[in-house]
């Protein structure tokens, strides 16, 4: 369980309080009882033997709940032993006395059910698999897919479960503990994770064949919950960084080195689950893809009209338009500069660079008519956040430029699966300042040695909702 879900699980004091209350009676009871009958002759012999019966009665009622409770499943598929092949998905369902994937099984069970994605280590033995299956089954537990990742000793299986909600993940942890599985890590799922391992690599694997500010994303969404950071081979001084790794990339545990095809390291953290050799291979395959396909930025474009009439075109922008971008650095004043970029003016310049490159995020970039660049919008991708950063030239400033570019980048965010974006700005910064409240998102504002950070939540923002821009483009 991750803390912000062991955090959210509530606390059932109200049964505690019954419990208490009526441990509480039942002692009181036995003590008035054993007054009661303590006292007559046959007293003594009337408590043991009313002992008797109630010890009897209890070992009785455990036999007949075990003996016509959970019947083990038929002897069929993957339930029978390791049949499945490793790396292959099982898909089906082990729900009761059967094997059932229909949803009136699922509609059977009081108060509903819950997904859980659920990773455990088991012998690489036949029937390792089915005595599992079996304890799942005994709880009621929908095996929705599975994958396995065979490693040098045992196997790790990966499923996707659908249990009762009456189920805690605690109880559902310690019976695949007492069914043989290790090293078992469990969270929460939702829909999206339904989708099978293979159709889910391809989708990735097609949107970062379209655009190269994919390929970060789609390592975070192939690996599950991790950290992502791209170290480039030169800093924006010019000095060389030594970030380096070898071709076939290093895989430690839960870190992989990864070669950049821009220059530079992808590394990729994950600190509560170790990467199997799967992952790291899946991970690898989809860099070198980008390798081969080399810089690519989608070319669509939208026309925005001005208040006053003029047509301004939003556009993906990239290290190809780094000249227009120094253009544009040059006709902004100091002021702009400075609060855009938080220090010297003089270094603004080499900013552009790594901000321009579709390894750290997205950038657009807003043109007149003439082709002349106006405006740049950034989305930066900053481990498990994501800053957006507007600039607009001096003379452009106040007509909307800069809220379109940041409603636009919101909504990249939002389809990417972020969760909030921040801003980093000056208080006096008052167009910036409107732009976040224009968004009409839950706002968080923050004070830090003078400089304002304000961060958008998007929860009540559709993750998969195109803009016009978006639309044009694909």
């Amino acid at each position: 369980m991750t803390p912000a879900q062991h955090a959210r699980r509530p606390h059932h004091w109200r049964r505690d309080l019954i419990e208490l209350a009526a441990l509480f009676t039942a002692v009181a009871v036995a003590d008035a009882i054993a007054n009661l009958i303590g006292h007559q002759p046959d007293g003594p012999y009337l408590l043991i033997a009313s002992a008797v019966a109630l010890t009897a009665t209890a070992a009785f009622h455990t036999w007949w709940a075990r003996r016509h409770s959970h019947a083990p499943p038929p002897d069929t598929g993957d339930a029978a032993g390791r049949s499945t092949p490793p790396g292959a998905v099982a898909t089906g369902a082990v729900h009761g006395q059967g094997v059932s994937g229909t949803a009136e099984d699922t509609d059977r069970e009081p108060g509903g059910t819950v997904l859980w994605r659920m990773r455990t280590t088991v012998r690489d033995a036949p029937g390792s698999l089915a005595a599992l299956c079996m304890e799942l089954a005994r709880h009621h537990v929908d095996i929705l897919t599975l994958q396995t990742h065979p490693l040098a000793e045992g196997t790790v299986d990966e499923f996707l479960l659908r249990a009762p909600v009456a189920l805690p993940a605690a109880r559902l942890t310690r019976a695949v503990s007492e069914a043989g599985g290790s090293s078992t890590w469990i969270e929460r799922a939702d829909a999206h994770d339904l989708v099978d391992a293979p159709t889910r690599v391809l989708g990735l694997a097609t949107r970062t064949a379209l655009d190269a500010a994919e390929l970060p994303l789609a390592l975070r969404q192939l690996l599950g919950r991790c950290t992502i950071h791209s170290l480039p081979a030169v800093t924006i001084g010019g000095r060389a960084t030594g970030a380096t790794a070898p071709v076939e990339g290093v895989l430690e545990e839960t870190v992989m080195r990864l070669r950049d095809p821009s220059g530079g390291v992808i590394t990729v953290e994950r600190p509560y689950l170790p990467f199997t050799p799967t992952e790291f291979a899946r991970a690898r395959a989809l860099v070198e893809l980008d390798a081969r396909l080399g810089p690519r930025v989608p070319r669509g474009k939208h026309v925005l009209t001005l208040p006053e009439g003029n047509a301004i075109t939003v556009r993906r922008a990239d290290r190809s338009d780094l000249e227009a971008a120094r253009a544009m650095h040059d006709r902004c004043s100091e002021q702009t500069l400075r609060l855009r970029y938080h220090g010297p003016v003089g270094d603004a310049d080499r900013y552009l660079d790594h901000l321009l490159s579709p390894r750290f995020g997205r950038t657009l970039a807003a043109q007149t008519a003439s082709g002349r660049t106006v405006a740049l919008g950034h989305l930066l991708w900053d481990g498990d956040e994501t800053e957006v950063a507007l600039l607009v030239e001096d003379d452009w400033q106040r007509r909307g430029i800069g809220s379109e570019l940041l409603a636009r980048l919101v909504a990249l965010a939002a389809e990417a699966g972020c969760e909030s974006v921040y801003a980093v700005t000056q208080a006096s910064n008052t167009g910036m300042v409107a732009a976040m409240r224009a968004l009409s998102l839950p706002l968080d504002y923050q004070i830090e040695e003078g400089t304002l950070v304000i961060t958008a939540r998007l929860g009540a923002t559709p993750a998969h909702t195109l803009t016009p821009y978006e639309q044009a483009e694909r």
